[in-house]
């Protein structure tokens, strides 16, 4: 399996443009069926938070519920031109919002276990950093010290007159 790390960006268009492109092959397919298109939706939400990079989790959850209204465009036709299309993308969007509660919920369970993960991860970093330290700094003190040299006492100068 790939692991990409997309940016937040990244993560958009790619959650987008997939799902877009899964429109468009269920239109052609089952003639725009809805519940095809939630189905789809959902690997592509967990895809989407796992290839996410770690600085951007929280731009995957984002991202997500946009793809899905952008990806209703195509299924979402009517004959009413541009308010009709408008009017039937408001509904589906209404009458099928489990499936984009699913989806973001799945995102959003994956993104908290990979920021918990990664979190854990730097505290025991952190740990093993301040016991590393704190162990040289002991054996630095139970060290024998090296005898230092002294230097001989100064002699007097001789005057001359």
């Amino acid at each position: 399996m790939p692991n990409p790390r997309l940016t937040g960006l990244g993560s958009g268009v790619f959650c987008t443009a997939s799902m877009f492109a899964l429109a468009c092959l269920d239109w052609l397919l089952f003639g725009g069926s809805v519940t095809v298109y939630g189905v789809l939706f959902l690997p592509v939400c967990a895809l989407t938070a796992l290839w996410v990079r770690r600085a951007d989790l929280v731009t995957a959850v984002v991202a997500i519920p946009i793809a899905f209204a952008i990806g209703l465009l195509p299924i979402a036709d009517s004959d009413g031109g541009f308010t009709g299309r408008l009017m039937n993308l408001v509904t589906v969007l209404a009458m099928h919002a489990g499936w984009l509660y699913g989806g973001t919920l799945i995102a959003g369970l994956i993104v908290t276990v990979r920021k918990v993960r990664l979190m854990s991860r730097r505290a025991a970093q952190r740990r093993a950093a301040a016991q590393a330290a704190a162990q040289a700094a002991h054996t630095a003190q139970a060290a024998p010290q090296p005898p230092t040299r002294q230097k001989p006492p100064a002699q007097p100068r001789r005057r001359t007159a």
